[in-house]
């Protein structure tokens, strides 16, 4: 492996497919924000760093309902809309599809939606960055709320919401039930996605392809126990948006250097495999530093790197004439980067 320094990371141009807003709130941000809204964010004797101490995904979802807490107002979602992409930016990304948990606030969703946007439109135009914007299901809650959340949003939806996805806590809520709404959201032009494999079996992944219609899953990585789901999801093209260092903290697979680490052996199956930073703040990364770690820990080659970066690409909801145009001249820059870095 060649030694390579982390502007070469930072400088690749890239697409965020895994992303979440409340989970990319600023510590410092939420911090001001709880001040000013008078949201008791840390209890007695805590500080902002006890905030973002967890080790499994429901210590972590606990922290981040806590976070999501403190964002009130629509100049609040604006703010923190902007931040986040802000960051993306820096980390290289050209093109964002991040989620919104609109049900995580105590806050009507239009008073969401038009801080969102308006935080949109202000990346758009200050950073030149595409953004468009998923509603997550919090399959907690079931899915006739699941419906009714859907609709509340999609009669908020324009073209920056383009698709819809599944997150929260998987087991035991497995994708199947919510094929309704899912054939639903694909008639009326959604793009889908759904969280499987994660904290679920192999089996969500599979009901995610096949009961929601799913051709780009959210993590994954229990897709491995499944040989012969391998093998479907290679010859289907399925798109894995996979994030590392998220793997330290909600899953069983804490090293990240280890050779049967499930991201890895995606990789070495020939999966479509992107690398993505889920919820930044939280667990201590940057999207940059993700790619940076699937290269340093994780075995991927500068190829492996330059073919992630396209797939995501490829794999977004952009039109097919901004995708094709994209992945063309993508190449061409990280082929010029790889030979001013490496020689």
């Amino acid at each position: 492996m060649i030694d390579i320094s982390t502007d070469f990371f930072r400088r690749l141009p890239k697409a965020e497919l895994h992303l979440h807003l409340e989970g990319s709130i600023r510590p410092e941000t939420a911090f001001e924000l709880a001040q000013k809204n008078g949201v008791a964010l840390l209890k007695p004797g805590q500080d902002l760093a006890d905030l973002y101490d967890y080790d499994d995904l429901a210590k972590f979802l606990n922290a981040y309902t806590a976070i999501a807490g403190v964002v009130l107002s629509a100049d609040d979602f604006h703010r923190v809309t902007y931040e986040m992409l802000e960051d993306c930016a820096v980390s290289g990304a050209r093109h964002v599809e991040f989620f919104i948990s609109p049900h995580a606030h105590d806050v009507s969703f239009d008073v969401q939606f038009r801080g969102i946007r308006r935080g949109m439109a202000e990346a758009r135009d200050a950073l030149g960055i595409s953004c468009f914007m998923a509603p997550g299901i919090n399959r907690e809650l079931g899915p006739e709320a699941a419906e009714v959340y859907f609709d509340t949003c999609a009669q908020l939806g324009g073209d920056d919401m383009a698709g819809v996805g599944l997150d929260y806590f998987e087991a035991p809520y497995p994708p199947d039930p919510f094929a309704p709404l899912y054939d639903r959201a694909r008639a009326a032009g959604y793009q889908v996605t759904a969280h499987a494999g994660e904290g679920g079996p192999a089996a969500y992944v599979a009901g995610a392809m096949d009961a929601l219609g799913c051709r780009r899953i959210d993590h994954g990585y229990a897709v491995m126990d499944d040989p012969a789901l391998v093998a479907r999801c290679r010859e289907a093209q399925i798109l894995f948006t996979c994030c590392p260092s998220t793997t330290k903290y909600t899953t069983h697979w804490r090293d990240l250097t280890d050779p049967d680490h499930p991201i890895r052996k995606m990789k070495e199956a020939g999966l479509n495999v992107t690398i993505n930073s889920d919820d930044p703040p939280f667990f201590f990364t940057t999207l940059a530093q993700e790619y940076e770690i699937a290269y340093r820990d994780m075995g991927f080659t500068l190829a492996d790197i330059k073919a992630s970066i396209l797939q995501g690409i490829q794999g977004s909801w952009l039109s097919q004439d901004q995708r094709v145009a994209l992945a063309k001249n993508w190449a061409v820059e990280i082929d010029d980067l790889i030979a001013t870095y490496v020689g």
